[in-house]
């Protein structure tokens, strides 16, 4: 059995149809109830609350960890649950962790994701861990404004990075739930080229065949919109990446292609696989 968290988001839940497409059982966990492919079993647990996971890991041999918006803030402590499926006794955890890890070691939020990977190094237990940059899927944050208005308002709509299919973290996560050849790896995810927020507009409009307006939003309009769905920490963390990043956040990694055999999809490939969210 793997345990999936956060199923139903952009990771979750194709990797979750990946592992059931493998012949895998699979336990999927979310907040909330929600359709899952045919055979996987579904789980709500709050992963605040460990003790609401433990349901899922009864049995479990490997967890796909996830963490929530909450999870991020000041004073959580996401260590609980590594403690508890190493005590259901689990065997392997792949953790979705952050690029910013390394590049930018020195944020609130880095410190603790840090803390929390060598917490699972330390576990005993078999482990990887996934360190993506940006998710091209970011952009559904603009699917409202594009269907009313044909618009986006966004910052630094000049400034680039090379943003990441979650369809391709998903995939590589399944890699490394799977094949022992990936226990121990820690993996940095991003796509195969820099694009601005101006030419992830443009993909858009051009999957939808119709113009998008672009508007620029200054540092503190886009904090004040990130912060209703995220710590502000979190969102502070984000816009500084976005708005400056650094070679090292610049840098078309490999891994994708190292796992997978194949180089990351582009953002366009992404645009017209969800251009139904614009329409």
């Amino acid at each position: 059995m793997i345990v999936v968290t956060g199923a139903t988001g952009n990771v979750g839940r194709p990797l979750t149809r990946a592992l059931a497409e493998a012949g895998r059982q699979v336990t999927a966990v979310s907040r909330h109830a929600a359709a899952v492919p045919d055979g996987v079993r579904h789980l709500a647990a709050d992963l605040t609350e460990p003790a609401s996971l433990e349901p899922a890991l009864a049995g479990a041999k490997a967890l796909f960890l996830l963490l929530s918006g909450d999870l991020h803030a000041p004073g959580a402590d996401p260590a609980d649950i590594i403690g508890a499926a190493a005590a259901h006794g689990v065997r392997r955890v792949v953790l979705l962790s952050t690029q910013g890890v390394a590049t930018r070691p020195f944020g609130a939020t880095r410190i603790a994701m840090r803390a929390l990977e060598n917490v699972l190094r330390e576990s005993g237990l078999e482990w990887a861990i996934l360190r993506p940059g940006g998710f091209a899927s970011n952009a559904l944050w603009w699917a409202g404004s594009v269907r009313a208005q044909r618009a986006v308002a966004a910052p630094f709509g000049d400034i680039g990075v090379p943003v990441i299919d979650p369809a391709d973290i998903a995939e590589v996560a399944a890699a490394c739930l799977l094949d022992d050849r990936h226990t121990g790896g820690v993996y940095e995810l991003t796509g195969p080229e820099v694009i601005t927020p101006r030419g992830q507009v443009a993909a858009i409009a051009a999957a939808l065949g119709s113009p998008v307006r672009f508007h620029d939003l200054t540092r503190d309009e886009a904090k004040a919109a990130m912060s209703r769905s995220m710590p502000a920490e979190l969102a502070e963390d984000t816009l500084t990446i976005l708005g400056s990043p650094n070679p090292a956040e610049l840098r078309i990694s490999p891994d994708v292609e190292r796992v997978l055999g194949r180089a990351p999809r582009p953002f366009a490939d992404w645009a017209a696989r969800n251009i139904a969210a614009f329409r």
